[in-house]
């Protein structure tokens, strides 16, 4: 017997808008609630002296009654004929928009409720800027409440325009607006003789024209190591594959690291539960045929889709700390499982989400404000931009403990600044400074070092071998242990860009990052110089011994006097 179909679905809008009356309707017409536990709520509602309604089917906390309003992201599961649905209820008041954030990130599709009495109100456009910035494209807007203004159809065309206006602008386009009236489930599950000239689906039937989202299946391997757990002499890593397949067997690269190894086995609790291939979705755990130094954070993925690496992002986030975001100041981030410091290098542009006012030149992102920024970690991250893998693409940042912004990475940034040489291969790109000049700088004898220009280099192409003060000869490599990454230039070109673990001493020349020479002649210093560096950083130990002993700045460079 195959598994019916699950899809998610957040439903999103201004308090009091009746989002959870649609819900509770929703469970209430789909048999989704037992008899006694609606039994239960009316007979709550008899003792508190208040009407039946069927918003209050999911207040399933005391407080939530007594405030009168939901206050946290619930999962409510119901069936259609078609399929089972998990929907999120997302709270609708500012101060808790930061767990509809986090609610509505695995959402597949979206309800949007709008009050047609009220009309289209800051919150409700919020929202829509919210799900366009969560990059949900599946979204319909109910129109609610339409018996309090008669059922009047040029009313409900007007919001419609009005919304369609403003929803556009954000690359959001609603498949549908549906006029309803959730408390006397007209439009819900049933069609309302009082709206006559609506002849579309109603919500439960306009619910099953919901595609199930196809890709993260088939996108590369995004497997979050949750933790690490030693049981005998067995060291199993935990996590959940956020996108793609993994099988014994598999070849696998562990980022940011670099790491390559191959996945010995995957465990199992019980026999009934093996699989030849684990897939997107799946809580997992593995043994890697290397016992590598792993830790929570670390990304496996397979070696011919990595993720991008860096330590400058460029995103869009909307703020709701109680205190400002600030240039500058020290936050934390997290993404899937990886938690660093980080700081907001640069505020691009700030955008009022309710009138997509953009403002430029600002050093600060107020509350509820949407913001375009660079974001500058402490760590190297693995991440992918969000148009490539949304579960890989969309992080928040904690202030002072506190969960106070959301948003999506765009892009890697590069620092023009300080950009150095890129070597591009594929996929794998490696910034380096070994073409940089260093001059003492007359007066006060102060060494420099000046990027005279930035340089890209695709394999196959003629690299810079020789300036003021660098000559690297014609053939040479380039180790960076950090990255586990090597450099081959042959005859004056970009050769090839291989992993650490594939690379065997081939008699030439080795510069490290900064162009200075490793003093490694033969594989077996090779093997000492990798391996001695890994045990140092692993264990925080300074690197300076160890870089006066295996480099020589001297060899390939050397600095000139220069006039300021």
């Amino acid at each position: 017997m195959s598994s019916r179909e699950i899809l998610r679905i957040v439903a999103v809008g201004h308090v009091d808008h009746g989002k959870s009356t649609v819900i509770g309707r929703l469970l209430y017409d789909t048999n989704s609630i037992a008899e006694g536990v609606i039994n239960k709520v009316k007979k709550v509602c008899d003792e508190d002296g208040k009407v039946f309604e069927y918003a209050f089917l999911l207040d399933a906390f005391e407080e939530e009654q007594k405030q009168g309003i939901t206050i946290d992201t619930t999962e409510i599961k119901f069936k259609s004929e078609k399929r089972d649905y998990v929907i999120i209820d997302a709270p609708g008041h500012k101060e808790f928009l930061k767990n509809m954030i986090s609610g509505a990130a695995s959402a597949e599709g979206a309800l949007l409720i709008i009050d047609s009495n009220e009309g289209i109100q800051e919150q409700s456009k919020r929202h829509g800027y919210i799900l366009s910035l969560l990059g949900i494209k599946q979204v319909y807007v109910l129109v609610n409440k339409m018996d309090l203004i008669n059922y009047a159809e040029d009313k409900f065309n007007n919001i419609k325009l009005e919304m369609n206006k403003f929803l556009e602008n954000l690359g959001v386009y609603p498949k549908k607006y549906i006029p309803i009236s959730a408390y006397y489930g007209e439009n819900i599950s049933r069609k309302s003789h009082k709206m006559n000239w609506y002849n579309d689906e109603t919500v439960l039937e306009a619910l099953d024209l919901f595609t199930k989202e196809r890709g993260l299946e088939d996108k590369g391997l995004r497997l979050p190591i949750q933790d690490v757990y030693k049981f005998d002499d067995r060291r199993i890593i935990a996590g959940r594959i956020e996108s793609g397949k993994i099988a014994a067997g598999d070849e696998v690269l562990i980022s940011p690291t670099n790491k390559i190894t191959k996945v010995k086995s995957i465990e199992y609790f019980l026999d009934e539960d093996k699989r030849r291939v684990e897939e997107t979705g799946r809580s997992i755990g593995i043994i890697l045929e290397d016992e590598f130094y792993n830790k929570r954070g670390e990304i496996i993925s397979h070696i011919t889709s990595r993720p991008l690496i860096g330590d400058t992002i460029e995103a869009n986030i909307i703020w709701m700390g109680k205190n400002n975001l600030n240039k500058n100041k020290k936050y934390k981030l997290k993404l899937v499982t990886q938690e660093v410091e980080c700081e907001i290098s640069s505020i691009e542009k700030v955008i009022d989400a309710t009138t997509l006012k953009e403002l430029i030149d600002v050093n600060e992102v107020k509350l509820n404000d949407v913001a375009q920024v660079i974001i500058k970690t402490k760590e190297l991250i693995s991440f992918d931009k969000f148009s490539d893998n949304n579960s890989m693409g969309r992080f928040v940042i904690i202030d002072d403990y506190d969960v106070s912004g959301g948003g999506i990475i765009s892009n890697l940034k590069r620092s023009k600044e300080n950009i150095g040489t890129i070597f591009i291969k594929e996929n794998i790109e490696i910034i380096l400074d070994i073409f940089e000049e260093y001059y003492i700088i007359l007066p006060g004898e102060i060494i420099n070092k000046v990027n005279k220009k930035q340089n890209i280099f695709r394999v196959g192409e003629e690299v810079e071998i020789k300036g003021e003060t660098f000559n690297y000869g014609k053939s040479f490599d380039i180790i960076i242990a950090d990255k586990n990454i090597a450099i081959k230039v042959r005859d004056k070109k970009l050769k090839d860009i291989i992993y650490l673990d594939n690379y065997k001493y081939e008699f030439y020349n080795i510069i490290n990052e900064k162009g200075f020479r490793i003093k490694i002649n033969n594989n077996e210093e090779l093997y000492k110089y990798v391996e001695e560096y890994k045990s140092l950083v692993s264990l925080n130990h300074k690197l300076i011994d160890f870089y006066n002993k295996w480099l020589d700045f001297s060899s390939f460079r050397n600095i000139k006097y220069l006039g300021s």
